[in-house]
């Protein structure tokens, strides 16, 4: 049975550029590669801007989070920079930020900010400076389900920790049963499935959980997997796509793997007025409430006042994903292609394509300290 929507919800348009809130995640870091020379020549990068090309080549890795938005990154500006060559990887925040602090990579995307060890191993390096964080895309961590019969599914946090954490195993729960009176639930066992690597998805997602049900979700946040039961996979595609093939099956991933794959997504029983779905729009609305706690130029964002919003229409599982970079001493032969890469992707043009992808562009204000963050590249 379907279950009755509660409430009609905004669309993000394209050029939604300065929605207040929404975030786009990303993280640079120094490069080991051999790379090449900027050029004097710019290209069209769409309709509304221009890239100032350079040359060469570089490797990026990490985050999954972003793989939608990066891929559509790099196509556009290597069609524009026929002399450009970008080559990222998608494979978690932890391996990206561990490429990058061994000098392999030009940049690191993750999905959460590098304290602590990962800074000092960054010295190393990052010649006289250090790896900083620079928020770069924004979007939903959306619930996917695999549940035939049953759209519209909502949850709350409580009830969410509890299914990760195998306390609730069948799908006619009471729990389940209160939030969705007119569905007709099955008994079927309920399948968790969650990131096997370490995962800035994780550690947003766990964040979440522990914050807004403390109770029902006793670990601290952290990239590693921490719940009793479920199932593992790799990566946000490995993730989304066990939860797309098995029956009763729940998991977590951002947004676009959900829409591209046509995963049904959960709605959050948050407390306004009525259950928020897992949109562009609604998580602007979340990230709206975060906070710049890193030092300048480091821009790591505080987001723990969305998990336990009750604001209308505002999504509270969201995540940011930063290209961590060097603030000084990226190599030379690497240096102009990263700033000309990164320039691109803060750029309006840039922020530009993410609501296609499911993703958030960059607002104004945080839009503008980014690209000042990534000019003074050196």
């Amino acid at each position: 049975m379907t279950l009755q929507r509660k409430s009609g919800l905004r669309a993000l348009t394209v050029g939604a550029v300065a929605i207040s809130g929404a975030l786009v995640l990303t993280a640079c870091g120094s490069d080991n590669n051999s790379g090449g020379s900027t050029t004097s020549s710019s290209a069209s990068a769409g309709s509304t801007s221009s890239i100032s090309c350079a040359t060469g080549q570089i490797n990026a890795s990490g985050s999954s989070a972003q793989q939608n938005a990066m891929d559509a990154w790099v196509k556009n500006y290597q069609q524009s920079c026929s002399g450009a060559t970008i080559n990222y990887k998608a494979s978690s925040s932890g391996e990206g930020v561990i490429d990058f602090n061994q000098g392999t990579d030009a940049f690191a995307g993750s999905d959460s900010p590098i304290t602590g060890t990962d800074v000092t191993d960054s010295k190393s390096v990052c010649t006289n400076g250090q790896g900083i964080n620079i928020p770069m895309v924004g979007g939903p961590i959306a619930i996917g389900y695999n549940l035939p019969g049953v759209d519209g599914l909502v949850l709350d946090a409580t009830t969410i920790a509890k299914i990760f954490n195998s306390e609730i195993t069948t799908w006619d729960d009471p729990a389940i049963k209160a939030l969705n009176p007119s569905a007709t639930l099955p008994s079927t066992k309920i399948q968790t499935v969650h990131r096997q690597d370490d995962s800035g998805t994780t550690d947003n997602f766990t964040n979440y959980l522990h914050t807004a049900a403390p109770a029902a979700w006793p670990y601290p946040h952290a990239k590693p997997w921490a719940g009793k039961g479920g199932q593992a996979a790799a990566k946000s595609s490995g993730v989304s796509a066990l939860v797309k093939q098995t029956e009763g099956s729940i998991g977590y991933f951002e947004l676009s793997y959900a829409t591209s794959q046509s995963i049904p997504t959960v709605k959050i029983d948050t407390g306004a007025a009525a259950p928020v779905e897992a949109t562009s729009a609604n998580a602007s609305a979340g990230i709206a409430t975060a906070k710049i706690t890193g030092t300048s130029p480091d821009l790591s964002l505080d987001l723990s006042a969305a998990y336990t919003t009750k604001a209308d229409n505002a999504y509270p599982i969201v995540l940011v994903t930063y290209e961590v970079a060097c603030d000084k001493g990226n190599k030379a032969s690497t240096l102009p292609l990263t700033k000309s890469f990164l320039t691109y992707i803060a750029s309006e043009a840039g922020q530009s394509l993410l609501a296609a992808e499911s993703y958030a562009p960059l607002p104004t204000e945080i839009a503008t300290k980014v690209r000042s963050t990534v000019a003074a590249l050196s």
